[in-house]
């Protein structure tokens, strides 16, 4: 297909690529087979063809709950070929899968084959059609079974077979300053200009292999990795998530041209790539992409200088089906803190009138083309405020410079970008609004080192009520996917608001980081023997010492990722296992070690148990098993996040 030709479904598009390359590599995975192209269409109308004969066509959406890897990859472009696809987080907590489903109006979940996620609870109580998919074993990548329980009826003629340019084939959320999420339909022709424009960008051609660690449930996994390297014939593995020394082993084994990560994931393979110099010098890569969130000038240089490759910085968003501009390959000119020229039609900064403003000056960025959605789902009042003489208003601030390359001076005013992740305050205050102590919480985002942003709240006690900072994350974590659960709790008597009472939520942010800055630092010195042991592995994985005792771990640049190796090396030298959420929950050196003297008991067999001391190798293995089964589903539920990220 020429690069000006008229949009496809995108079972065309598959079915195009399949007949130009059949026999060539599409998607790859870690020990699974390769999967070409002519098996990619066939599997594509196989799960279409599936879901038509459970009743399920193109007016229906499919939520989509899986981990990472190549069979949420084919279960995404099946279920956006011939209904409408709705890929969820894995990690999202039962009070979120509930209102996802709720307002996307799902008609049917599909997930592993035995998955307890509280999603599968949510569907049966709404009445949705669950569909369960099984691997089958030593299939090449996105080779798989589905099956429901519920009748098959076979959906109409009319709602059948596949999916055309203008019919809706993706559901995505996006947050907003507003107090819930708004619903973002994209159609089989956004999704298809939106790949083109990124593909044509990136060059991308035949030869060229992605290296995605991204998660497949939102636009910059799947439309500017995943269908940009479709569309122009391309090859991509599917990696089953994040991990610093598998991204390592995976660069290694399939040799990519490029990869494609948010800032944190950047940050955590520098910080370990001295252990992984011969893969390094045996690396191909043609360029490195960075998205969804500001990268630092050290970063990029860092990161060209080890892996001997142009990084690129972009902007985008989900209403655009990602990607909006970019920064030119070589030769192109690369400009510095810019997020470069626009990959489709031409962007325009506007002032609050809606006019162009001069070269040079800020003003709201705005986009159009056919890669951008129509407009919100059953959401007039933000329609209204967001399109405007064709364009749709980001609700982003930056400037153009003479030469066209665009500049992010600042962000929808609220929302926290947390690595990438974004999360609307107002659904984490409506959270802590249950929490029996408390009266009203108001969350922001806070300066992060390598997340660019984190999650903090301010709380105001009920009247006599006592409130504790890790009893209140307790209860958010509950409640909320990890990376919306709050680092830093602050309390306080009252919030500032504005003359009509509305609350000043940055105005909130301001005043406590001058607060904080005001303050005398506090730097006692760990105490006891295991508080030392505690700083030690702090300072090895944060690369500094300058901490003390109450210092917070997230405050000092610490995140998911650095987390699970304090857990890896904590649990070395102590012996034993420390699970992810006691450090979660006891963020500084002083209540961590407190907690490590004294764990609470944990019931019989839990992940944190303790394993008899001479048990019999039969034990021994049930054991093994048991534990090493509990550890994988929980790294599916939090996959995804700086998704993933996050």
């Amino acid at each position: 297909m020429t690069e000006d030709a008229p949009p496809t479904g995108l079972s065309r598009l598959i079915a195009d690529r399949a007949a130009d390359r059949p026999e060539a590599v599409a998607l790859l995975a870690p020990d699974r087979a390769p999967l070409s192209y002519r098996a990619l269409a066939r599997r594509v109308e196989e799960v279409g063809r599936t879901l038509n004969g459970l009743g399920l066509g193109r007016p229906h959406r499919v939520a989509l709950v899986l981990p990472n890897g190549p069979d949420l990859a084919v279960a995404f472009l099946g279920t956006a070929a011939y209904a409408q696809s709705a890929p969820l987080n894995p990690a999202y907590r039962r009070q979120e899968f509930a209102f996802y489903l709720a307002d996307m109006r799902a008609d049917a979940l599909l997930v592993e084959a035995g998955d307890d996620s509280p999603a599968v609870e949510v569907a049966r109580e709404r009445g949705l059609r669950i569909i369960e998919l099984t691997s089958r074993p030593g299939s090449p990548a996105g080779e798989f079974e589905l099956r429901s329980a519920g009748p098959a009826t076979a959906v109409p003629a009319a709602d059948g077979g596949p999916g055309g340019p203008h019919d809706t084939a993706l559901i995505l959320h996006t947050s907003g300053t507003t107090d819930r999420p708004k619903l973002v339909p994209l159609t089989h022709a956004n999704l298809h200009v939106a790949a083109r424009n990124t593909g044509a960008a990136f060059a991308l051609d035949a030869h060229d292999l992605c290296l995605n660690p991204m998660p497949l449930f939102h636009a910059h996994g799947l439309t500017s990795t995943l269908l940009a390297t479709l569309v122009r014939g391309a090859g991509i593995v599917c990696a089953p998530g994040f991990s610093d020394t598998g991204f390592y082993r995976w660069l290694g084994e399939f040799r990519p041209t490029w990869y494609t990560a948010v800032p944190a994931m950047h940050q955590a393979l520098l910080s370990v790539a001295d252990r992984h110099r011969e893969v390094l010098a045996a690396t191909r890569l043609r360029f490195v992409r960075s998205a969804s969130a500001p990268l630092p000038g050290a970063v990029l240089t860092a990161l060209e200088e080890v892996f001997r490759a142009p990084v690129i910085e972009a902007y985008g968003m989900t209403e655009a089906g990602s990607l909006v501009t970019a920064n030119p390959l070589p030769p192109g000119t690369r400009k510095p803190r810019s997020v470069g020229l626009p990959v489709g039609e031409a962007v325009a900064v506007l002032d609050k009138a809606g006019r162009p403003v001069p070269v040079g000056e800020s003003g709201e960025i705005a986009i159009r083309g056919a890669n951008v959605t129509a407009g919100y789902e059953a959401n007039p009042e933000a329609n209204a405020l967001a399109f405007t003489g064709g364009r749709l208003r980001t609700g982003d601030e930056g400037r153009l410079d003479e030469d066209g390359y665009l500049y992010v001076v600042g962000r929808s005013k609220e929302i926290i970008n947390r690595g990438g992740s974004k999360v609307a305050p107002a659904e984490i205050d409506e959270v802590l609004a249950g929490h029996p102590a408390v009266k009203l919480a108001v969350a922001f985002g806070v300066p992060h080192p390598t997340l660019g942003e984190d999650v903090a709240v301010a709380v105001v006690p009920r009247p006599g009520a006592v409130v504790v900072e890790r009893d209140v994350r307790a209860y958010a974590r509950e409640r909320l996917a990890d990376f919306k659960v709050p680092s830093r709790v602050h309390l306080v008597e009252d919030v500032p608001r504005s003359p009509t009472g509305k609350v000043q939520r940055l105005r909130l942010a301001e005043l406590l980081a001058a607060a904080g800055a005001a303050a005398p630092a506090r730097r006692a010195a760990p105490g006891d023997p295991l508080a030392r042991q505690v700083a030690a592995v702090w300072a090895e994985v944060l690369g500094t010492a300058d901490f003390g005792a109450d210092d917070n771990f997230f405050d000092l640049g610490g995140n998911s990722l650095l987390l699970k190796r304090v857990a890896a090396a904590l649990g070395e030298r102590l012996g034993r296992d420390v699970p992810l959420l006691a450090l979660t929950m006891c963020p500084t050196v002083d209540t961590l070690a407190r907690h490590l003297a004294d764990p609470p008991a944990e019931p019989a067999g839990s992940a944190g148990s303790a394993v008899p001391a001479d048990p019999d190798p039969g034990t021994r293995e049930r054991l093994d098993r048991g534990r090493d089964r509990l550890r994988r589903q929980l790294d599916r539920r939090r996959t995804g996040a700086p998704k993933e990220n996050s």
